[in-house]
């Protein structure tokens, strides 16, 4: 099992950024997390973050023919980046969408996410976290559609 974990703009910024928003984390050491779960869920993981949409597309559009699932924080792309969108449904595999912050309890337009039709799922508000339950939802789901 591969999964792709694709970070959008401004991300390469945490742990600085808001902490209060995006925590103290930097996203380096979310990434070393992450590895560390994957290592034991027995799934590899590849990961990019670009503040350029058209780098994302372009991995994923590269990328996804090999891989089972993606995990996505689109930062701001989230509200608008319909080709992105389009990319990740165009793939066909399950996408699980993350926000570090609660986009609900925020202003109103980041309630919106234009990524939400075409992702299996959304984790919002649960820090760092949140990478962890996508990929453990993802290995879940993989690994019993491979049983079926």
């Amino acid at each position: 099992m591969k999964f792709l974990v694709i970070n959008g703009p401004n991300l390469n910024l945490l742990g600085t950024r808001d902490p209060a928003l995006y925590g103290n984390l930097t996203l380096e050491q979310i990434e070393n997390t992450l590895r560390r779960r994957a290592a034991r869920l027995k799934a590899e993981l590849e990961f990019l973050q670009s503040n350029s949409e058209g780098t994302l597309i372009d991995f994923i559009q590269q990328k996804a023919p090999e891989s089972s699932g993606i995990i996505i924080n689109p930062g701001a792309l989230t509200h608008y980046g319909y080709s992105l969108r389009d990319a990740l449904a165009d793939t066909g595999l399950p996408v699980v969408e993350v926000h570090l912050s609660n986009i609900y309890a925020r202003e109103g337009w980041r309630a919106h996410s234009v990524m939400a039709a075409v992702a299996r799922g959304q984790v919002s508000g649960l820090g760092w976290r949140g990478y962890l339950y996508a990929l453990e939802f993802l290995v879940a789901q993989v690994s019993r559609r491979r049983r079926q």
